[in-house]
């Protein structure tokens, strides 16, 4: 689940282009430019209203209201391929969600459809609880087939309920059961699940059993260094707390922790920070357990994320994208702590056998293309431009990434940065005087400065912009393109596109995002959205101020004359907002 912030659950409105249900371009065509979603289709009524709009409302009214997509993605999708998705209104969405990452080959990719037709022809059981089938030795065989070498070789695998956050939970309860001990070390930031042994070790918790520790970041660094120094820090902590007989924790049972933080704020743990986990723990004999739940098959640029640094961790665990876009779960671990008693963890739907057929397809297509190579480079890229388009745009505050999981933090530039606070990157100076990487916010592995000169220190990060964030988030949904929030206050816009993303769809991702950060930028400008005074005993939070109708349409009417303006570093060349209409030929 997403960190997501409540909205009004209302159609988005707005304009922006797409394409039609038959496949063919609206540019042109007497609806071009007015790709609403929200705004009533031709057929489909109940009443006079669109179909949709009724889904809508009885969701709102019957279900939970701890959903969370459905209230900032007001869609009825009915249709999807590839990093398409067609709605209930006939409007079409490139889908950068993914199923919060799910989705490594994107929707109703035709190998996964066709590992599911071949199960349910076959006539084979569909719930099978634990036992051995054809279909799990093939998942078994191809997921030890992908694992790093270190592992596979000495692994032992247990299939749980079919969440993320249960198999972090036999994680928990492995470690505790081959250790003796019951501590759990875990990061600030961190996200593992929503039942309880997750939320310990996640960094929202309140009244846990887990100690926590600082994770490495550069552009809010809890050292306020950033760089290698700041995870250089954050180590020496880590060593500190462990040996340090009255730090107050304990020898713990195991330590847990993202390659990548996701829901945190996509934050990338720095390669050496990796490896000094690594060798920390086990010169004090502690299970290390990597949650590659959102990070693993190709997401970060290598099949799974641990392998950048070349760590071969205790345990991992693996859910998302394993399933193929089914629900499948599973921890895989060095066989030396397989001291599980019968039934020591269960779940009646361990046993999913089109979920493992999907899975065997997905893992061997991502192996067999190559596409986690394919992640590297189009993230790279895709991370460059950002970066560049970050110069245009000062609520931009930091671009970061690894692979095919980006963000961008947005910022409010006009609020009090302040001077040598906590989280502020400081300027590390180098042979010759001059700053170091960090003086420049921006991650350990990218070159390219951002915006501040060299001669001056950059400001303190300004402060985070949930509202600036939400914004982008809507005004990209008008313009077609699905985008997620996470990071510490909701501020950072999330990028999870499928690994089959083209490139010409990539240019049309990043074209609507560019549109997007345009108008929010102007609509800050304009105080539109404001900062409002902090609450007794609640975070600052920016407020979104609605804006008269009249002056949406003028925005959105304007928007197009200083388009070449905004986003001067983007591609240029035609208009590629329709990329992905290709997906649905055949």
């Amino acid at each position: 689940m997403a960190v997501t912030e409540p909205v009004p659950e209302e159609a988005p409105s707005g304009r922006t282009t797409g394409t039609r249900p038959d496949g063919a371009s609206d540019a042109g065509s007497p609806v071009a430019g007015a790709f609403a979603a929200g705004t009533a289709a031709a057929g489909n009524r109940t009443g006079g209203r669109p179909a949709h709009e009724g889904i809508l409302r009885r969701q709102s009214a019957r279900e939970s209201a701890a959903r969370t997509y459905a209230r900032a993605l007001p869609i009825v999708p009915v249709r999807a391929r590839g990093l398409t998705i067609e709605g209930a209104d006939g409007r079409r969405y490139l889908d950068c969600l993914s199923g919060a990452g799910t989705l490594a080959l994107g929707h109703n990719h035709p190998v996964v459809l066709e590992a599911i037709r071949k199960v349910l022809d076959s006539g084979a059981p569909l719930h099978v609880l634990d036992l051995a089938t054809p279909v799990k030795d093939a998942f078994i065989t191809e997921l030890f087939r992908t694992l790093p070498p270190g592992l596979a070789d000495h692994a032992r695998v247990q299939f749980c309920g079919p969440a993320g956050t249960d198999a972090v939970e036999a994680a928990l309860k492995l470690v505790r059961a081959a250790t003796g001990r019951t501590g759990v070390l875990a990061f600030t930031g961190a996200y593992h699940g929503m039942t309880a042994g997750s939320l310990e070790a996640s960094g929202g918790a309140f009244d846990v059993r887990v100690a926590r520790l600082p994770y490495p970041q550069d552009y809010r660094c809890p050292f306020g260094v950033g760089g290698e120094r700041g995870a250089e820090l954050a180590a020496r902590w880590t060593e500190s707390v462990l040996d340090d007989p009255k730090s107050g924790v304990r020898h713990p049972a195991g330590m847990i922790l993202e390659p990548v933080q996701g829901e945190g704020g996509v934050i990338p743990a720095p390669d050496g920070w990796m490896r000094r986990m690594r060798q920390i723990t086990a010169e004090r004999s502690i299970p290390l357990i990597a949650d590659e739940v959102q990070t693993g098959v190709g997401r970060t640029g290598a099949f799974w994320a641990v392998e950048h640094s070349g760590v071969v961790p205790d345990v991992m665990v693996l859910s998302k994208a394993i399933g193929g876009s089914l629900p499948l779960a599973v921890v895989v671990y060095r066989d030396a702590l397989d001291v599980w008693q019968p039934g020591a963890h269960a779940g009646t739907f361990r046993g999913n056998q089109l979920a493992m057929a999907a899975g065997t397809a997905t893992l061997a297509y991502v192996r067999e293309n190559r596409l986690a190579e394919r992640a590297a480079t189009l993230g790279g890229r895709m991370l460059g431009q950002l970066r560049r388009l970050a110069q245009d745009f000062p609520c931009m505050g930091d671009v970061r990434g690894r692979g095919l999981m980006i963000g961008v933090e947005m910022v409010d530039p006009e609020g009090e940065s302040g001077s040598g606070a906590i989280g502020a990157p400081q300027v590390v100076a180098q042979a010759g005087g001059e700053p170091g990487p960090s003086a420049y916010g921006v991650h350990a592995r990218d070159s390219t400065p951002r915006p501040t000169t060299p001669s001056a220190p950059r400001h303190t990060p300004y402060p985070a912009a949930p509202a600036l964030a939400a914004a982008v988030r809507r005004e990209c949904l008008r313009r077609g393109l699905i985008v997620e929030l996470g990071g510490r206050h909701a501020s950072v816009v999330r990028l999870l596109p499928p690994l089959t993303i083209t490139d010409e769809q990539v240019a049309a991702v990043l074209d609507r995002l560019a549109d997007a950060m345009a108008a929010v930028s102007s609509s800050h400008m304009r105080g539109a959205v404001r900062r409002v005074p902090d609450q007794p005993n609640h975070q600052p939070r920016l407020e979104h101020q609605p804006e008269p109708q009249s002056e949406h349409q003028t925005q959105s009417e304007h928007q197009s004359q200083h388009q070449s303006q905004k986003r001067p570093n983007l591609p240029s060349g035609p208009d590629r907002r329709q990329g992905g209409h290709a997906e649905w030929a055949g």
